[in-house]
């Protein structure tokens, strides 16, 4: 069985994946963050600063990241979201902006001036979309979609608004359904989450759902979250 674990900005995908890897006994894959990315796509740079080009760039990056990883786990694994998240908020990036915070006055039916820049972008993004769906279709056998119920995390790195994040989360479950993905919808607390998704996927814990947790913890609190524009740029030649 093929899973992503499915969800907006701030929705709890990572640390619910590493959760369930270690609870249900299964691989997980990743793909390295954008905040991970950026010293080397973009040195010196944060999100918020990106380019409409670079934001292409380290899209389609995290992309060939996620692919990487998910040809060496085989048959059976767990996936801390997929490609569809990264094209979708670059698509939604063409309604608000390629910065969203710039945009945050404006009303739910306002877009932003489309400029050429942002009309290259927009086709950009709909050719994307094309390869991105055909990868999505073929690679996952159902989705775990985490609902928009959590604050969005105030660490620096996510150039995005509840608007952003509402209209991203609504978009993945269009797409999830326009591809024919089984999704299925789990919120609550991380406890709540792993014991309905064993449930929902006949899976048999390995551990228990705190020793699971308390394994994730140690795992997320390992992520750097280092600002991007502070970390040393190491670029492979």
């Amino acid at each position: 069985m093929r899973l992503a674990i499915s969800g907006t900005y701030s929705s709890g995908k990572t640390f619910t994946t590493y959760a369930l890897a270690h609870y249900a006994g299964i691989p997980r894959t990743r793909a390295r963050t954008m905040r991970e990315l950026l010293p080397e796509a973009v040195p010196g740079k944060t999100l918020e600063q990106c380019t409409a080009a670079e934001l292409v760039q380290l899209i389609v990056r995290r992309h060939v990241d996620r692919i990487l990883h998910e040809s060496r786990a085989g048959d059976t694994f767990v996936s801390d979201g997929t490609s569809l998240q990264e094209w979708i908020y670059g698509s939604v990036r063409v309604i608000v902006g390629i910065n969203p915070n710039d945009s945050m006055h404006l009303s739910e039916l306002e877009s932003v001036e489309r400029t050429a820049d942002i009309r290259v972008f927009e086709q950009v993004m709909e050719q994307l979309g094309v390869a991105y769906k055909q990868h999505v279709r073929t690679t996952y056998d159902a989705f775990i979609h985490l609902p928009n119920e959590l604050a969005l995390a105030k660490d620096g790195h996510r150039p995005v608004n509840e608007r952003f994040r509402s209209m991203a989360d609504e978009r993945l479950l269009e797409v999830a359904a326009e591809l024919g993905i089984p999704v299925h919808v789990v919120g609550g607390t991380i406890p709540e989450r792993l014991d309905k998704i064993v449930e929902i996927f006949g899976m048999t814990p390995v551990t228990t759902v705190e020793k699971a947790i308390e394994l994730a913890q140690q795992e997320y609190q390992a992520i750097d979250m280092t600002i991007e524009s502070d970390r040393a740029s190491v670029v492979v030649r």
